[in-house]
């Protein structure tokens, strides 16, 4: 069977026609600025397209429309993905800075026994014109949104790097996670740990992986082993506890006295382990977990923080500049994340080395 082919964009018309966007805009809403030949041959590019166009809505640049469209996926509590409405909040706070505003939209409900559409709502939307661009922001391995958008030629800007296409030539903002869990295993061993262990992601996972190189560099720098002190689990809490758990019931030298985690679902985990053998996180051994979201600044848990108000910010610059025609930098904005640091790490004693 055929794959249905992608709705006609304003730049498939453009492109029929000869003529440039601005041109088939004005086709749109302004016919009287057009010679007839040239309005005449942009019509029959239209029904030829089969376009729809939206006449409420023009290009961002024309400080008309002046939507960008973000599809929301399902909050899961205890996740690592809770961080993002935080981004959600940035990204829209950011827009209305400079007179921009954030459709949101959801990719339909998944048919029984199949997975949502990677694409749904994004195509019902460049069908009507009703937004002039998007951001994307689950841009995990395999993801296709970025490549489908690009294929329609569709603006947008993506929250994540392109990792498994590094040709891609679509602006992207992201935060550097390995930075990240550097800086978060370089402040345990400051402390005094030398048994630093990781708490992972399954494989699979491009945001994990990175992560975790993060920890290994770290760890080989400090000249500290890594064997026996790493374990990849789903992000659950559960998880994350049964993980800690297994690597605090080896003998007493083997065992880890600080856990750095790749999210702070996991360092909660590691937190439930050791409240259930009467160990005080900060005190016994040391937690740190990744995204600073809510639950760490209530629990007291010294947690990454991705700035992500800095990287609502940059998306938008770099939207601003996409719908102006600005080139696009040959590399995306890697941005680089701090630490908050609380009671969960505790303080220095030079007797765990």
């Amino acid at each position: 069977m055929e794959s249905p082919r992608a709705p006609a964009t304003l730049a498939d018309v453009a492109e029929q026609a000869g003529v440039s966007r601005q041109t088939v805009s004005n086709a749109i809403n302004n016919p009287d600025l057009l010679r007839p030949d040239t309005l005449a041959r942009v019509q029959a590019a239209i029904d030829a397209l089969g376009y729809s166009p939206n006449h409420a809505a023009r290009q961002l640049r024309t400080r008309s429309s002046r939507l960008v469209g973000l599809r929301l996926t399902p909050s899961q509590e205890f996740t690592a993905n809770m961080a993002m409405d935080r981004f959600n909040r940035s990204l829209v706070e950011a827009c209305r800075e400079v007179g921009y505003h954030v459709l949101l939209f959801s990719g339909g409900p998944a048919e029984e026994g199949q997975r949502p559409d990677p694409l749904g709502g994004y195509d019902d939307l460049l069908r009507s014109t009703a937004v002039d661009a998007f951001v994307v922001t689950d841009t995990y391995l395999g993801n296709p949104q970025t490549s489908g958008l690009a294929r329609r030629r569709a603006p947008f800007v993506a929250f994540g790097r392109p990792w498994d296409d590094p040709g891609a030539r679509h602006p992207w903002v992201d935060v550097d996670g390995a930075a990240g869990v550097r800086l978060a295993t370089e402040h345990v061993h400051g402390l005094g740990h030398r048994r630093i262990a990781w708490l992972g992601w399954e494989p699979g996972s491009w945001i994990g992986e990175d992560r975790r190189a993060g920890w290994h560099a770290a760890m080989d720098d400090l000249g500290l082993m890594t064997a026996g002190l790493e374990a990849a689990v789903a992000d659950d809490v559960l998880e994350g506890g049964r993980a800690a758990a297994a690597l605090l019931d080896v003998e007493e030298h083997r065992a880890p006295t600080a856990f750095v985690c790749a999210s702070d679902t996991l360092a909660v985990g590691a937190r439930g382990a050791l409240a259930d053998r009467g160990l005080v996180p900060g005190r016994d051994v040391a937690v740190v977990g990744f995204d600073d979201s809510q639950v760490a600044q209530v629990l007291g848990l010294t947690s990454v923080r991705q700035p992500l108000e800095a990287v609502a910010v940059a998306i938008v610059r770099a939207l601003t500049d996409l719908l102006s025609g600005e080139p696009s930098p040959a590399e995306g904005l890697l941005l680089a994340p701090s630490l908050e640091v609380r009671a969960s790490s505790g303080s220095s004693d030079s007797e765990r080395a």
